[in-house]
């Protein structure tokens, strides 16, 4: 299992130069390599709307910029441009992999089919993060962080690293209150996450003002009790939880799970179960098509429960 745990570092004003001088190379590469897909992929379009292709001459396809292709050409980067020297060679191959990961998304989309918008370049300061891939457990001993190239770092430890974690990556971030450094830590002694499709093992949660939250089993947890925690910071605690057990937090799109019926047969339709519009001050669910009544709260975790569910059941398919 993976988790990240986020420090905030204090480097010297000579270490400081070098992360901003790091950052602004990285950003001039991502820019060119970005420039390179976008050189093949307009040289490579050919409207068939404008011209007839038994006419028409098509030029050779052009040889598609990849990772592997950009990576290569890093070598001859450093020798063009020595200054690049002065980056871990490691920090500079992972630029190509930006650059892949978000033209990919934008052409074929993620797992799941969705796409992102087209990439854009970047300005001044908006490359803003450059990660270690590697790093050795030794390098982070005594408050301090050794970052190749950079130097020994200071590091703000306001929480100690779990036993039995190692450390796998370093990210360096650079934000409007000053520099961090982003630790991702592994764990192989910790189950992985296998989900389990068995609707009495899975629990829909439900957050709200009178109870905090309501679950699918009609368990509640009353908000006066845990008043000086919000929405957010528990569903964070939860996740990190759930992940610690070898379990899932799945969200959800929460809207309209008041509104439809939990009970009704028309659930298994795309549009869900029918709808019963009601004001925030109505508690309770009364449904004029199958005649259930039930509370408000428990109706949207079941309805809920039954959207992770599907949500689980469609990633597996696609896995």
């Amino acid at each position: 299992m993976r988790i990240s745990y986020q420090y905030k570092i204090k480097p010297n004003k000579e270490q400081a130069e070098k992360i901003d001088k790091t950052l602004e190379m990285l950003r001039y590469q991502y820019n060119y390599l970005l420039a390179q897909r976008f050189h093949w992929y307009e040289q490579n379009r050919s409207p068939i709307d404008r011209c007839s292709i038994f006419v028409c001459y098509l030029p050779e396809l052009k040889d598609q910029p990849n990772y592997y292709s950009q990576k290569a050409s890093l070598t001859q980067l450093k020798k063009d441009r020595p200054w690049y020297k002065d980056i871990h060679s490691q920090v500079l191959q992972e630029v190509p992999k930006k650059v892949e990961l978000a033209f990919e998304r934008w052409l074929k989309g993620d797992i799941n089919g969705k796409k992102s918008g087209r990439p854009r370049f970047k300005g001044v300061g908006q490359y803003k993060t450059f990660t270690f891939p590697q790093f050795k457990q030794h390098h982070f001993v005594n408050n301090k962080i050794t970052l190749s190239k950079i130097g020994d770092i200071k590091v703000i430890v306001h929480r100690q690293i779990p036993d039995g974690f190692d450390i796998k990556t370093v990210s360096v971030t650079k934000k409007a209150d000053g520099y961090y450094v982003t630790l991702s830590l592994d764990d192989k002694t910790v189950p992985t996450i296998k989900p389990d499709f068995n609707a009495n093992n899975i629990v829909g949660i439900d957050v709200g003002l009178i109870d905090f939250i309501v679950t699918s089993d009609d368990e509640r947890i009353a908000a006066k009790s845990i008043n000086d925690a919000g929405w957010g910071q528990f569903i964070s605690i939860l996740t990190v939880k759930a992940e610690n057990a070898g379990l899932a937090v799945i969200a959800v799109n929460p809207n309209g799970t008041s509104q439809e019926c939990s009970s009704c047969d028309a659930l298994s339709l795309p549009k869900g179960g029918h709808k019963v519009k009601k004001p925030l001050s109505q508690r309770t669910h009364n449904c004029p098509n199958c005649k259930v009544s039930l509370c408000r709260d428990l109706n949207a975790s079941i309805n809920i429960k039954n959207r992770g569910t599907h949500g689980l059941k469609a990633q597996s398919m696609s896995s």
